[in-house]
């Protein structure tokens, strides 16, 4: 195609933005305080897990994990690297519900190293796995290679008994956790953080173990740490206990394990239900559904506040949807409103880390498992990475409380940078910004503009001034395909999300406004908006 063609199908896809007209309208003002940050989030709060699931892994008469594995993933997929690589730095959870049955190759084994088989008396119906350390080099290159920043879960079951019901005791042997430190250290291979067991806590899921037992653990895996990494510069994070919160059981464990032996909680949060619940869309579009999650943030940054400052919060696990994940939900647009809402959510309680469970594999994978391209999560995710900064900022809204709002500094530039989610099915919301003493951004009426003027305002970001002379602001608007919900293609500003024909990763390019024009964001969508003149003193 001519120049004249492209850039006319380019101008008719900006005219399709961002105004729908015909839905209902509501205007609202947004109120940002720019002089005090609310919380703070990691650097690389966006996480992604890889689990141990071996093809055989089944929910609801489906098997949808394939070779999506820590022991079979193939790693020589260039879209795989490609799709980590463009976070530069994603951060990586090895784990899962088989990470206490996962026996580590290397020193005097009392029992034999084998894989993962199918066994009715095995925890989650397998039996103890392997992970041999010629597989344990290759997921250390492929992470060296990618820039993955990588937590793994260790196995707090080794050694142990079980007990009545799922209950487990007796004494953690922590020998072949401290060989395979040891071999890992001499190896050079970077780890970030080593966390102590996977859902164990409180009554545990499938197995549980006393929080006395498992605080007096807590402090032997300090001292292997401590010893194993010594002489070296870095000293990886210890993190526990990777469970489902209970507020007596977590606070005892900052209580008996003591100051600074344990330098980040995690929790798991799985709050849509199981994956074959019907319900599934409407929680996800229900804002009430969607706020009653909350408190859980609140409460476990309380819980550290009062019995273990020195500790940290993590989310080490999020699927939505449990066992699997939701099939034609979970990898489908309709998913970015639960993720999204729950990035925004947990960092205003001082949420440092979020681990969306999988990287790779069940329904819920930010990747396909067999091609690797990337589902529409994935693209949510990269964006977050992009433009949310460290530095959350409070925000208030009269807005209808289907439109969220979060409000982060800006990541590597200067300003403000805002989420906006559009819950409803036909409203379209403007949305005008202030700071508390002056309008930034008005939320005027809308009015038809002529398609002169529509053209003019669309494309007046070509350049580095828009037309009216302000500095521009940069737009992210986030739709389906075709405007189905379960679409798998992810559509911004327009255009499909697609890798490329030479197999990388799409570059997420914004529109651009002047900066004072007001936002709109379309029924059932979702906005990032970047306001590189809103002065913000917290985020200096």
């Amino acid at each position: 195609m001519g120049f004249n063609v492209c850039f006319l199908v380019f101008l008719i896809r900006l005219l399709l933005l961002p105004v729908t007209f015909g839905s209902n309208m509501e205007q609202t003002t947004i109120v940002i305080d720019g002089e005090h940050r609310i919380a703070e989030i990691d650097e690389n709060f966006v996480c992604a897990t890889l689990d141990w699931w071996p093809p055989e892994k089944c929910n609801y008469d489906q098997c949808p994990w394939g070779y999506a594995s820590l022991i079979n993933l193939n790693l020589s997929s260039p879209l795989l690297a490609k799709a980590i690589q463009a976070f530069k730095t994603l951060r990586i959870r090895l784990g899962g519900s088989l990470q206490d049955q996962v026996i580590y190759d290397v020193g005097d084994l009392k029992t034999p190293c084998s894989p993962f088989k199918k066994t009715d008396d095995g925890l989650f119906g397998f039996s103890k796995g392997c992970l041999y350390m010629d597989r344990w080099n290759e997921l250390n290159r492929f992470f060296n290679s990618t820039g993955a920043i990588v937590t793994f879960g260790l196995n707090a079951l080794y050694g142990r008994d079980k007990l009545s019901g799922n209950s487990w005791g007796g004494d953690w042997d922590h020998i072949n956790t401290q060989d395979f430190m040891n071999y890992t250290v001499s190896m050079g291979y970077a780890i970030d953080s080593w966390e102590f067991g996977n859902e164990l806590s409180g009554s545990g899921i499938d197995a549980s173990v006393s929080v006395e037992l498992y605080g007096k653990d807590l402090i032997v895996l300090k001292d292997v740490i401590k010893n194993v990494y010594k002489n070296s510069q870095t000293k990886p994070l210890l993190l526990a206990p990777g469970g489902f919160y209970d507020e007596k059981w977590y606070s005892e464990l900052l209580r008996l394990s003591g100051p600074g032996v344990l330098d980040v909680m995690t929790h798991h949060i799985y709050n849509l239900g199981p994956g074959n619940d019907p319900q599934l869309e409407n929680r996800i579009l229900d804002p009430k559904y969607l706020s009653g999650i909350s408190g859980k943030f609140k409460n476990v940054d309380q819980t550290i506040q009062e019995h273990g400052p020195w500790a940290a919060a993590w989310v080490g696990e999020a699927g939505g949807a449990s066992n699997s994940g939701g099939r034609q939900v979970s990898e489908t647009f309709i998913n970015s409103f639960w993720y999204l809402d729950q990035l925004g959510m947990s960092s205003m309680h001082n949420t440092k880390v979020y681990c969306r469970q999988a990287l790779v594999g069940g329904f819920y994978g930010l990747l396909e498992k067999e091609t690797f391209v990337p589902n529409p999560d994935y693209y949510s995710a990269l964006l977050w990475h992009r433009l949310m900064g460290k530095g959350v900022l409070g925000v208030q809204t009269n807005a209808s409380e289907y439109l969220r709002t979060y409000v982060h500094c800006s990541k590597g530039t200067a300003g403000i940078t805002i989420l906006l989610i559009n819950l409803s099915k036909q409203t379209t919301f403007t949305v005008g910004v202030s700071n508390g003493v002056k309008v930034i951004l008005q939320a005027e009426p809308m009015k038809r503009k002529s398609f002169l003027e529509t053209i003019k305002s669309k494309v007046s970001w070509v350049g580095n001034k828009a037309s009216d002379g302000y500095l521009n602001r940069e737009e992210y608007h986030l739709s389906p395909k075709d405007g189905n919900l379960r679409s798998k293609i992810m559509l911004l500003n327009g255009i499909p999300l697609e890798p490329t024909i030479t197999g990388d990763i799409p570059k997420l390019e914004p529109i651009r406004h002047g900066v004072k024009s007001p936002v709109y964001i379309n029924p059932l969508s979702i906005s990032f908006i970047v306001l590189p003149t809103f002065d913000a003193p917290a985020c200096s």
